[in-house]
């Protein structure tokens, strides 16, 4: 079971000018797919609360009651913050509010189609996804330096640790309520189909749709090719993906306590690089 999870009071600022139009490492489509990615964080957040909270009733567990707390806690803080984000992203000319537009609708939509055990099936492999990606972020130099430095990156990194923290809240919960591993594998399906589908078409057509470089097939060619060394798009990262699959598996499986103290103590500790954004 997790440990320690518990809300930050935090605030982001983004001045006009401060981040570069193709704001990680000048580049084409990671600049636009990482502006999908935190359009999608708000609805989904709201999202991954509202499938928990249809089972806090009965969670019994001391422990797991006060990680469902925390997790909440932390849902609904990353997404304001994206919101705040997502605004910024906009008046530079990425179709952020478009997109979680949608993605809200799509959303809801799954809410009257799914029953409340798949949605929380769902949700567990959605943070399955986000976790594997923020362990990613946190443990590849070369992840860090596509962010540059800039308040992206300082967002970025705390959504990451705070991902890290709960990555296994939501897949206790479905186990507490009873869940089958049938439901959990077709709960990573339906995740996996929904998350990459998003992505690329909202990567494409944010591209093609508001911005000219994508129609420069020197740059845009360059951009893909450069997909090849991505470090969330390497081999052990989709291995670690498609480990969700295997029978008796949990999140802890992979053990990230010390990473997570690790990433504490930088962002959040005495001299913490994030320290003075606390509240």
């Amino acid at each position: 079971m997790s440990g320690d999870v518990h809300a930050r009071r935090i605030r982001f600022s983004y001045p006009q000018g401060s981040l570069d139009r193709h704001y990680v490492q000048g580049d084409l489509v990671m600049s636009h797919a990482v502006s999908v990615l935190s359009a999608l964080f708000p609805s989904g957040e709201d999202y991954f609360v509202r499938s928990v909270r249809n089972f806090t009733d009965q969670v019994t567990d001391p422990v797991l009651r006060d990680q469902v707390k925390g997790f909440v806690g932390q849902e609904v803080t990353h997404g304001r913050e994206h919101r705040e984000l997502n605004q910024r992203l906009d008046e530079m000319g990425f179709p952020t509010h478009a997109i979680a537009r949608n993605s809200k609708g799509w959303l809801l939509r799954y809410e009257r189609w799914f029953p409340p055990i798949f949605r929380l099936a769902h949700t567990a492999a959605l943070e399955h996804f986000t976790a594997v990606v923020a362990e990613t972020l946190l443990t590849k130099p070369e992840a860090q330096a596509l962010l540059g430095d800039n308040e992206v990156r300082n967002i970025l990194l705390w959504h990451a640790l705070e991902e890290s923290e709960h990555r296994a809240v939501a897949f206790d919960v479905f186990r507490t309520v009873g869940g089958t591993e049938r439901m959990r594998r077709q709960g990573f399906r339906a995740a996996s189909f929904g998350l990459i589908l998003a992505t690329v078409v909202g990567t494409t057509l944010s591209m093609f749709l508001t911005d000219r470089s994508a129609w420069n097939p020197v740059r845009l060619v360059r951009s893909l090719l450069r997909l090849r060394h991505n470090p969330f798009l390497q081999r052990d990262v989709v291995t670690r993906l498609r480990d969700y699959r295997r029978d008796g598996f949990h999140p802890d499986d992979h053990p990230n306590d010390e990473l997570v103290a690790r990433w504490r103590e930088q962002l959040f500790g005495e001299d913490g690089s994030l320290a003075d954004h606390l509240h």
